[in-house]
């Protein structure tokens, strides 16, 4: 016999109206608000995590991505700020559910879980403040061009060192990094930055992991050069490796051989996977999405789709 398309509700709350997860309990967005003496407002203190949920018509489904996956990350950088997680991850996902569920979204959606330090007081510390953590949701298209390719600039400013702030944990305070990255870039005119460690090797985009494509090879920074242990990346080693019998290396990457690959992308829950065309006005293979970033690019989103039964269960089916 077969089933029946789940039923989904066909109307879309307004932002305010959202339901979203906060102080312990699910309610209106417009119903939850921090005060303005909140300590990670001012310093910084909180870390989150960003989760895509992919609608898909023909199935009337919205797929969530690898979403314990994520949330065993968020607890990760939770412990590098001396912070925990009010719950276990099974439970996490199950509210993230809820939350979806209520709001009936019919597109594709971004879930930004944060947890921060909720005290409001003045002080720099980690210790001795309360946590503060929350869900909300929001529709969400593409981050940049997934489809003609960007053009990038490699950044003056340098990835924060992991000596300097803990750049494997996804803090909110790291990111004023990447917001001054990508603002250069693109009032530079172009689309994405890619930042250098201190000693000068590539180490990833204002918020991507990036991967370099020489003679049939996959090549990416290692951890130890200042990246995040991004979760898209691993998904995109395990198709390149297990599914395309390709090689992957993970180096040291120089700037100058940006230049000189057959291929670039950069890949994250936003990015999700990015071709890049350009790089310092310096055209990167024939200056369009290349064979093997398209074919990634292809098979990643079947996944996300729930279009390849082999990976249904990195999927979350909100409906």
């Amino acid at each position: 016999m077969t089933q029946s398309a789940p039923t989904v509700p066909h109307s879309v709350p307004s932002r305010d109206e959202s339901w979203v997860y906060f102080d312990g309990e699910i309610r209106r967005y417009a119903d939850s608000r921090l005060g303005i003496l909140t300590h990670a407002l001012h310093y910084g203190t909180g870390c989150f995590e960003g989760i895509r949920a992919y609608w898909v018509e023909e199935q009337q489904q919205l797929f969530a991505l690898r979403m314990p996956e994520h949330y065993d990350r968020l607890r990760q950088s939770a412990k590098v700020l001396l912070m925990e997680l009010p719950l276990g991850t099974e439970e996490l996902c199950s509210i993230t559910t809820e939350l979806l569920r209520r709001n009936g979204w019919r597109q594709d959606i971004y879930i930004r879980p944060l947890l921060y330090k909720s005290s409001e007081e003045i002080g720099v510390r980690l210790h001795g403040l309360k946590d503060g953590f929350l869900i909300v949701t929001a529709p969400f298209g593409a981050y940049v061009d997934i489809d003609n390719g960007i053009r990038c600039m490699v950044s003056s400013w340098r990835r924060i060192d992991d000596n300097v702030a803990p750049a494997r944990s996804k803090c909110t305070g790291i990111y004023v990094n990447s917001a001054l990255a990508k603002t250069e870039a693109m009032q530079n005119g172009f689309d994405e930055a890619i930042m250098l460690t201190h000693d000068g090797h590539v180490s990833e985009g204002s918020a991507e992991n990036i991967f370099i494509v020489r003679n049939g090879a996959l090549i990416t920074p290692p951890e130890s050069d200042n990246i995040l242990e991004g979760i898209t990346r691993a998904t995109l080693i395990h198709l390149a490796t297990e599914e395309m019998g390709l090689e992957v290396v993970q180096r040291c990457i120089d700037r100058s051989e940006l230049y000189i690959a057959d291929e670039v992308f950069l890949c994250g829950t936003g990015a999700q996977v990015s071709p890049v065309i350009e790089i310092d006005r310096r055209r990167i293979g024939d200056g369009e999405p290349g064979p093997l970033t398209s074919r990634i690019q292809a098979d990643y989103f079947a996944i996300c789709k729930g279009r390849n039964p082999k990976y249904r269960d990195w999927l979350t089916a909100i409906y």
